[in-house]
């Protein structure tokens, strides 16, 4: 009797034990890595992302979403990298941050490539998108959908500029981006390379005169406050949005959550890219509501800041892809 017990508890605890580890194998969490938090559009994205997929997997799969680039601690440009590696599992990452990684990504930071919103959706969605979506995934990194940050508008503390000549000498914070050095400096600026941490105590501190980003980053970043008195809306370059998966980690799920990915990706980017385009106005009264002088181009001042910048396509569409700017020059003029 005593051996028929104790075979019979032996047998439960290794059920049990089976059981645990078959629902901890399903039950599976995800680093998701993101530059700004969710008092942003873009760390909103990420929220929703987490959020449709906690809904729908019944807990197998659950997506921990990391702001302020905390993974990759602070070096926003270090997360595809990251993410590449296994460091990361997912991202909602912006084209401009991989772009050192995936030079095709610079197709958005070429000037005033893109006038206006029906461009940057002509562009993801056609050919020219799916051709990226190509470069990412060739470099171990799965992409999923398209999301927004916006066009990245010109601010400074020094006046306001409606042509190329009154950026003359004005340091301008910018991204840790080669094409962004090479745009400022076409423009006689003086480019000065830092990541978003740094930059609110930069423009504090007078060390620069101006920085360039959607309204949503300065509208909640209160921009305004630390000398930006000057806002140029010139729609210079647009910068979409990446949600992606580490190659690996995607290797690794079932059909059925590589699906469930893919299609929360996609709601949450076209939420967030709604919800981003529809909220511009209304960012835009705030901003001048707390006094901020707004400048908006007309089409013969745009267009000087267009033959201005020429000399970066002559350096950069080479190393981007000549195939994918027509790709996207044509996907733009037939939008």
């Amino acid at each position: 009797m005593t051996l028929s017990y104790l075979t019979r508890a032996a047998v439960l605890l290794v059920g049990t034990a089976a059981l645990t580890a078959s629902l901890s194998a399903q039950a599976r969490e995800l680093s998701v890595s993101t530059v700004l938090p969710d008092a942003f559009p873009w760390g909103q994205a990420a929220e929703k992302w987490a959020e449709l997929i906690e809904e729908r997997s019944d807990g197998r799969l659950t997506l921990r979403v990391y702001p302020n680039s905390q993974l990759v601690s602070g070096d926003q440009t270090r997360e595809f990298s990251a993410m590449r590696s296994g460091l990361i599992d997912a991202a909602v990452g912006s084209t401009i941050n991989w772009s050192p990684q995936v030079p095709e990504l610079n197709l958005f930071s070429l000037p005033f490539l893109m006038p206006d919103e029906a461009a940057v959706d002509a562009v993801t969605g056609g050919e020219a998108g799916e051709m990226v979506f190509e470069a990412i995934e060739s470099r171990g990194v799965i992409p999923l959908a398209w999301g927004e940050n916006g066009f990245r508008q010109l601010s400074n503390s020094q006046g306001p500029v409606s042509e190329p000549e009154d950026l003359e000498g004005l340091k301008i914070r910018v991204v840790g981006s080669p094409l962004f050095q090479d745009t400022f400096s076409a423009l006689d600026a003086d480019p000065t390379q830092m990541s978003w941490a740094d930059a609110k105590p930069a423009l504090t501190t007078g060390a620069v005169d101006g920085q360039e980003n959607p309204l949503s980053v300065f509208d909640v970043a209160r921009i305004d406050q630390v000398g930006q008195e000057y806002l140029t809306l010139w729609n210079y370059m647009n910068d979409p949005l990446v949600f992606a998966v580490n190659q690996n980690v995607w290797q690794t799920l079932d059909e059925v959550d590589r699906e469930l990915l893919r299609e929360t990706a996609i709601e949450a980017g076209k939420w967030e890219i709604a919800m981003t385009r529809e909220q511009e106005s209304e960012r835009l009264a705030s901003i001048q509501a707390r006094g901020v002088t707004v400048t908006e181009l007309t089409d013969e001042q745009h267009q000087a800041f267009v033959e201005a910048t020429q000399s970066v396509y002559e350096k950069w569409v080479p190393r981007i892809g000549e195939d994918l700017v027509e790709a996207a020059r044509s996907a733009i003029d037939a939008r």
